[in-house]
């Protein structure tokens, strides 16, 4: 962690001061010697950070759209960054397990094993953002599903903001543009007696990856706009909305506001869980999230959880 901090306040100063910045400056500022500067300079630049450095210094001349933990200052110590992993939300839960703070994010270039609703496989290819939040809201289990739904809402709104789209969201967890799927969202809870030890909320998000090859039905950010996007701006911007909804929004008015960007309600689908396969209209999404559904002799059955199909 204390490498970590040193790599950020590097690129802190070199960004502040634009120009060359002298090795002696850096130490003294920093407090560690010109030769440990070097090193750490050395080491940012074999992670694709584009520095300069002669005589004089060094310059900060360009920066990856890279999701190392200083680049979220203020978060360094609650991220976790990892090029490659089977699935973030494995790492999430033993961290969780271990004990580690609320809002402890987990962060991966790509998955080689991500998965979504149902055990199925999320592509994670590269330029993907794909990312688990560790949440330890001290609220019954049946009330934290209701945060997987303030994350996909929360998020639905940044897209909109950020990049003037038409985010809607899809019943339980999934996020739409244009009838095409641009962002899963899976939650894990871990409960003890009445209260959740923790919640795990895991988000695949398709921006500058190509999803189209496994998943047709599927888009990016890339592609609608089509221009390149920063992870590195839309996760921050992200970890801070939502922080900050689920600290300041009351609990109750959760689905309502969710109610409002849905594309699921009042249309003819299709919910497959482990059980069953249902089909019916979507009357509604009760206060915990539960879909229901009005079957075709008109009798109403109420759906936890499962993939949606609209029709």
């Amino acid at each position: 962690m204390r490498l970590t901090k040193i790599k950020g306040q590097i690129l802190k100063i070199l960004k502040k001061e634009k120009g060359i910045v002298s090795g002696e400056a850096l130490s003294s500022e920093i407090g560690i010697s010109r030769v440990s500067i070097w090193k750490h300079i050395r080491k940012l630049q074999e992670l694709g950070y584009n520095i300069a450095v002669n005589t004089k210094g060094y310059q900060l001349i360009d920066s990856p759209d890279a999701l190392f933990p200083w680049e979220f200052p203020e978060r360094e110590s609650k991220i976790h960054f990892f090029p490659e992993v089977t699935s973030t939300m494995d790492i999430a839960q033993k961290l969780a397990r271990n004990g580690c703070p609320h809002f402890t994010v987990v962060i991966a270039g790509r998955q080689k094993n991500g998965r979504g609703r149902l055990k199925r496989p999320w592509q994670s290819s590269e330029g993907g953002l794909y990312f688990t939040i560790v949440l330890r809201p001290q609220i019954p289990p049946l009330l934290s599903l209701r945060l997987n739904f303030a994350a996909s809402l929360v998020l639905a709104q940044l897209l909109r903001r950020m990049y003037c789209v038409n985010a809607m969201v899809k019943w339980p967890n999934d996020i739409l543009i244009n009838k095409r799927k641009i962002s899963g969202i899976l939650s894990e809870i871990v409960a003890e007696s009445d209260i959740a030890s923790f919640i795990n909320i895991g988000f695949g998000i398709n921006v500058n990856n190509d999803p189209t090859e496994e998943e047709p039905s599927a888009t990016s950010l890339r592609s609608i706009t089509g221009k390149k996007i920063s992870r590195k701006q839309l996760l921050a911007e992200f970890l801070d909305e939502f922080e900050n909804y689920i600290n300041h929004t009351d609990i109750d008015k959760i689905i309502p506001e969710w109610k409002n960007y849905t594309t699921t309600l009042n249309r003819h689908v299709k919910i497959v869980t482990n059980q069953d396969t249902s089909e019916g209209t979507a009357v509604d999404v009760d206060e915990n999230g539960e879909l229901i559904l009005q079957l075709a002799d008109g009798s109403i059955k109420k759906i936890v959880y499962g993939d949606c199909f609209h029709i």
